[in-house]
């Protein structure tokens, strides 16, 4: 095998495959999928992008889906994020163990820097937040613990965790395991302030996380533990978010009848709160239209995904976070239809101009372009498709202009 399959999924199922010297119709039959199609997952002829397949293909090889989708080493577009992720794990472990070692700040001024950095996450600046984000933890606890606003500082912890710290863990590859670190530092707030919002926001991080882990199961439980009344514009926000979150866990379990309810609701609910940023969750008409697109994806019904995400103006949404994920989502669907690949190469890469370590270091888009890349032609868009794999480091060498 060459370098350039050490770097994807299917080449890590190949590897491990073999390390637990299981047949390739053995693997294939225990994970419910072709022997065919293992095959071309395995030699890059098909990207393995649905997180159901990867949860089924985890479990036939015994292992962790994490252990499918991290990053190689060195990981692309790093720069200094393995220092920032080193720093992240020092602060979190420190903090779980009440010793934040920070400064103590007024509330006002830590209420600022968490909309700082929040909002610096939104337009995409991961290297910004990996450089401020763990010096922020450490002043909030440090303050927190002085018995300093508690409630609010709670409130603050809540939302920090579950909207900046579990998020740039994701994008810049930390292990899953670190993540749930950040999300149970959020139930800790929900657990000291005992308040409907709380749960609702710890409950939306954990629940990132469990997805990312393959526990369905785990949180579809956390979803079925909270309510949040719908009785403000902002707490419908949330509610909102929580719903598309049911429609996201019911599609990757692969229910697809529990799917359009929770879809429904949340629709209902962006009528009546129109475009909004509570709690910095982006809820709105238009992220449910993104989650619709997400949806589909998972139900691996990629007419449908196509169809969504072309009656969404992505613009509308504020947040360039989401923006390039509606563009990846998009990518990934085309990439899926007979005659829609340069298409699909123009989506990723627009996703890529929005936010780079969108397209760089996720790895469902890696593995579609690494799919891309076998059928790419030697004209311009085939010159882009490259670009971006170079770049994503499923390659060795840049495209040639």
């Amino acid at each position: 095998m060459d370098a350039e399959e050490a770097r994807t999924i299917g080449w890590r199922v190949r590897r491990i495959r073999d390390a637990r010297d299981k047949a390739l119709r053995v693997i294939a039959g225990l994970a419910g999928i072709s022997t065919t199609k293992l095959w071309r997952i395995e030699h890059g002829e098909y990207a393995l992008d649905n997180r159901s397949e990867i949860v089924a293909l985890a479990n036939a090889l015994q292992i962790s889906p994490s252990d499918l989708t991290k990053l190689p080493v060195p990981a692309p577009a790093n720069g200094d994020t393995d220092a920032a992720v080193e720093k992240m794990r020092r602060v979190l472990m420190a903090v779980s163990h009440h010793h934040p070692q920070g400064e103590v700040l007024p509330v006002e001024v830590l209420r600022e820097q968490v909309g700082v950095l929040i909002g610096a996450g939104s337009i995409g600046d991961q290297d910004l937040t990996g450089r401020e984000l763990p010096v922020l933890i450490r002043n909030l606890y440090t303050t927190l613990a002085a018995g300093r606003d508690v409630a609010e500082l709670l409130d603050l912890a809540a939302v920090l965790h579950t909207q900046a710290t579990i998020g740039w863990l994701r994008t810049a590859g930390a292990s899953v395991d670190l993540r749930e670190q950040a999300a149970l530092l959020a139930r800790r707030a929900a657990e000291e302030h005992d308040t409907a919002t709380v749960w609702g926001l710890a409950a939306a991080g954990a629940v990132r996380v469990m997805l990312s882990m393959g526990a369905f199961d785990l949180a579809q439980a956390e979803l079925d533990s909270v309510t949040v009344p719908t009785t403000t514009p902002e707490t419908m926000q949330l509610a909102g978010m929580l719903a598309l979150y049911r429609a996201e866990v019911a599609a990757a379990d692969s229910r697809p009848g529990d799917v359009d309810p929770a879809l429904d609701f949340a629709d209902e609910l962006a009528e009546r709160t129109g475009e909004g940023n509570a709690y910095w969750l982006g809820f709105g008409p238009t992220n449910t239209r993104f989650c619709r697109v997400s949806v589909a994806l998972d139900l691996k019904d990629y007419d449908m995904a196509v169809a969504a995400a072309e009656g969404v103006n992505p613009s509308l949404h504020s947040n360039r976070s989401r923006q390039a994920a509606y563009w990846a989502y998009y990518g990934r669907a085309l990439a899926r239809l007979r005659e829609r690949h340069d298409d699909a190469v123009r989506a990723l890469r627009q996703a890529e101009l929005i936010v780079p370590h969108r397209v760089q270091r996720d790895p469902f888009v890696r593995e579609v372009l690494a799919e891309l890349l076998v059928g790419s032609r030697r004209d311009a868009i085939g010159r882009e498709l490259r670009g971006m794999v170079y770049r994503a480091g499923l390659s060795e060498e840049p495209s040639q202009e």
